[in-house]
């Protein structure tokens, strides 16, 4: 067996025997480079050998013990007596970093913790430990992480005692910047205060929540709103269902036309095409919500347009904006209401088309990781493996 395989960081182990087979038993003794802990002298004296056994990195399949001789030695400058430190492996532990890595990830990859007792011989509480240790050491990794540019900020449900947590996601680079539990100001506000950099925020997009809307302005100063083209849709596609509904109940609960008049007019095959004009020919004013529905999507869903582009797109909006006031229906009066008061960061679309939808995927993933934890109870922990995984 080469020794290269068996090395901790260098060519410091010498080894002196491989027997067995599962678990492979290695003999070997540390013959590097040794200095005092307290002075960093080198003045050493020996004083014992002292015998450690070690879990070692697996080999294939099969678990590793090192039996790892150490001297014991006496420094002739301070008096101190030590053992001497292996790379690899920290004081008063019974296993290698290399070791703890490997059930780190194997355990982070899916492998469950039962598994791992199993296979390893470890305990439960054992893979528990060190996972959350390596999560730790992770995180810090990312402390001093600042606001990245583009932010997208959106709740999602943890617990029915916690509520509501609010993701801020690095739309940018496609990542998880911070997680605060809650979705109110006053919950939000220590969170958003210990964040740096609040100022590098250019573009902060978000839902059609006047409650993070109103937070945005007062603790990201230099970011422009813009709104989620999803929710601006979905918004529109609501209160187009309710209009139909006032005309035609009986039509609005008929599965099949709701599902036609979800779907917009070029996606429809020629089959369903004919189905919807026959419907419109018994109800000719329902053709012209659904005519007017598509038209106002149409000019929501436009992108990548320069300055001077936007300004024609944003005089057919108040156009829009104007006749739904002027609506005798209800529903499209509140929905003009609705757009008038978020008009400017609605137009922003045109120009800034990220969106929520990187946000929104990550939430799957966050389901995730709480269905294989089956389910978080302290919001800490949650977070910190959150940020590891998905930052």
């Amino acid at each position: 067996m080469p020794e290269r395989k068996i090395e901790f960081a260098g060519p410091d182990i010498k080894v002196h025997s491989v027997t067995g087979q599962d678990p492979v038993v290695i003999e070997g003794e540390y013959n590097g480079p040794v200095q005092c802990p307290v002075c960093a002298s080198v003045r050493l004296r020996t004083k014992d050998r002292i015998k450690r056994r070690i879990r070692h990195a697996s080999i294939g399949v099969n678990n590793v013990w090192l039996h790892l001789t150490v001297r014991k030695y006496r420094c002739e400058q301070c008096g101190r007596y030590f053992r001497a430190r292996v790379p690899g492996l920290l004081p008063y532990r019974r296993s290698t970093e290399m070791f703890r890595r490997e059930i780190f990830v194997h355990h982070r990859d899916g492998i469950s913790q039962h598994q791992l007792h199993r296979s390893r011989k470890i305990g439960s509480a054992t893979v528990e430990r060190w996972f959350h240790d390596f999560l730790k050491l992770k995180e810090k990794m990312f402390s001093d992480r600042r606001c990245p540019q583009i932010l997208g900020i959106d709740e999602h449900f943890f617990s029915r005692k916690e509520g509501y947590v609010t993701t801020f996601c690095d739309l940018q680079r496609h990542r998880v910047f911070e997680l605060a539990k809650g979705r109110s100001e006053q919950a939000l506000h220590s969170a958003l205060m210990r964040m740096k950099g609040r100022e590098r925020v250019q573009v902060v997009c978000i839902d059609l929540s006047s409650g993070y809307r109103h937070l945005v302005r007062q603790y990201f100063p230099n970011a422009k709103i813009v709104s989620d083209r999803f929710h601006v849709i979905r918004l529109v596609m609501q209160h187009f269902l309710e209009g139909w509904k006032q005309l035609d109940p009986a039509g609005r609960n008929n599965l099949g036309l709701l599902s036609l008049m979800r779907r917009k007019a070029q996606n429809l095959n020629a089959e369903q095409q004919d189905r919807l004009e026959e419907y419109f020919k018994r109800h000719p004013a329902v053709r012209i919500l659904y005519e007017a529905k598509e038209d106002l999507c149409a000019l929501l869903n436009i992108k990548h347009r320069t300055f001077r582009a936007c300004r024609p797109l944003a005089k057919q909006l108040m156009h829009w904006i104007e006749q739904l006031k002027d609506s005798p229906f209800e529903a499209f009066r509140t929905l003009g209401k609705t757009l008038y008061s978020w008009r400017d960061e609605i137009a922003r679309m045109w120009r800034f088309t990220k969106n929520n939808g990187i946000t929104e995927g990550f939430h799957t993933k966050m389901e995730m990781i709480q269905r294989r934890a089956y389910g978080f109870r302290n919001f800490d922990n949650y977070r910190l493996r959150v940020i590891v995984l998905c930052g």
